[in-house]
Order: structure tokens, then sequence, then C-alpha cells
């Protein structure tokens, strides 16, 4: 039997206040990947961090390509249903868009705490097929209510294997919004065989003062910028079996084609991990 795609809103009303006078991470990120969404305090926020560090944009892309494969690595696995945390601003190549190219029936519940998503939620649903794709409105910060909202939304099977996505959006995470315990907790509510694809931002190859400019424009922002080392994104996989290559800059991860020069000092880090 065929399922229609279905949007929903978590159960609330979509707020109208975008705020768009605060630079928020998810339009700068939209900016930088040549989108449309965003007002001109994002341009505004996005260019300042573009002069500090020109590889921004360079590194949005490479962050996408990464997604790309490691989705659908998981979905050729056998993973047919996925949770993507964070998802950002509807662009072309989306989770589900993915997973479809490999696994048609594939479900995706994306979560993310910006209207603006919600309210561009139908931009996802070009074309149709047997797959259904819910929109929720939730907080990474508070994962209990992410998983509760999603079992209430009843499109995932929890007694079956899921992909969990947290591509870069932990870097949005303060330390004293315990990341570690947001990760384990949504992992802890998945079954064994279940993967993890997670990608983060670094400053590893960053000059401290060009790190602080750019730290200094978020601080601004709806969000911050918490730019982890090597070591620190890799302690988010404590517990899982890590895939090869594993922690590694998101061009080096399964490339398709030669990496351009430079791909091992790109600003993002991430990997693709099994629940054992």
């Amino acid at each position: 039997m065929e399922h229609e795609n279905t949007w929903e809103s978590g159960g609330g009303r979509i707020p109208a206040d975008l705020r768009p006078e605060i630079p928020h991470p998810a339009r700068m990120y939209d900016y930088y990947l040549g989108g449309k969404d965003n007002f001109p305090a994002d341009r505004a926020a996005a260019e300042t961090a573009l002069a500090a560090n020109p590889e921004f944009r360079s590194t949005a892309r490479a962050n996408r390509g990464f997604l790309t494969r490691a989705v659908r690595y998981v979905a050729d696995s056998g993973i047919d249903q996925f949770l993507d945390i964070g998802t950002g601003i509807p662009t072309a190549g989306n989770t589900h868009e993915i997973a479809r190219s490999a696994r048609p029936d594939a479900r995706v519940v994306y979560v993310d705490n910006d209207p603006i998503v919600l309210s561009h939620a139908r931009a996802l649903m070009a074309g149709s097929g047997p797959g259904r794709t819910t929109v929720i409105q939730a907080d990474l910060r508070e994962p209990a209510a992410v998983l509760e909202a999603v079992r209430e939304a009843d499109l995932l099977d929890f007694a079956r294997p899921v992909g969990l996505v947290l591509a870069a959006v932990l870097h949005f995470l303060r330390d004293e919004d315990e990341p570690y315990r947001v990760v384990a907790t949504l992992l802890d509510a998945l079954p064994s065989g279940s993967h993890l694809v997670l990608s983060h931002g670094t400053a590893d190859f960053i000059p401290a003062e060009i790190r602080d400019r750019v730290t200094g424009v978020y601080d601004k922002a709806t969000a911050p910028l918490v730019g982890r080392s090597r070591e620190e994104v890799l302690a988010f996989f404590e517990g899982l079996d890590l895939l090869d290559p594993g922690v590694t800059t998101v061009p080096l991860w399964r490339p398709g084609t030669a990496p351009a020069p430079g791909a091992d000092r790109v600003s993002m880090y991430g990997a693709v991990a099994r629940k054992p």
C-alpha cells in the first residue's frame, strides 16, 4: 500500500516571528550554499564570516557532499528510516531524496527548531513516491522531548534500525548544553543496527585570530559556533562501531573522485558509525 507524503508541525502552531533582524545559522548556511531563503541580517553576517574565513562556502558544500555519500551508504546498507535533526532550510539533495534513491519506500522525520524550516517544508516535497516524510519542530538541546515528538508522529518504527543524521548541527551547542549527553540519549533510544551520520565544524586548521573573528559573528546570531577538535568529535562515537575511514575531514569520507588539494584541512569533520 502506497503512503502519501505528509508534513506536520509536531502538534504545535508554526510561530509567525522568524526574527529576521537577528542572523540565524540555518539561514546563513543557506546563503553559503547559494540559497535564497535568508534575510539581510543573515547575508550581512555570512559575508562578515566569509571575509574572515572565505572557505566557509566550500566547507558548506563539502559537508553537503558528505551527507549525500553517507546517507546513500546507510540506505544501501538496508536502513529504510531516518531521523534527521537540525535539517536546516530545504535545498537540493535532502536526506529523503538521497535515501529514496536507494530505498524508494524510505521514511524520514526531519526535526528543526527554526520556524522558517517549517514554512518552507513544502519545497521538500517535489515529486511523489511510496515513502513518507514528516517535519517536527523541536529543539535538539532537549533530546527526550525530540524523541517524544518523533514517537507521537508515529512514522518511525523504533524496533527496527534507524539512520540518525546529525549533520553540521552539534557545533551550535555549547558545552553547557551537554552535546555528548544529547547524542547518547538519542542513540539509547535506537536499536542495534542503527547508524549515526555526524559532521561537526572544527577550528583545528584555523588560526586563533580567524577563529575568534568567526565565532564573534555567531555570538551575535541566534546560536553560537563551537568548533571542536578531532578528538572531541571522535568522542561522540563512543560505544559505536566506527566505519572506515573513521573521523576525517568531510571531503575525505569515501570520496567518489580524487579529493581536491587541501581536502585534509577542510574545517568540518565527518564520520559514520553503527550501533552494535
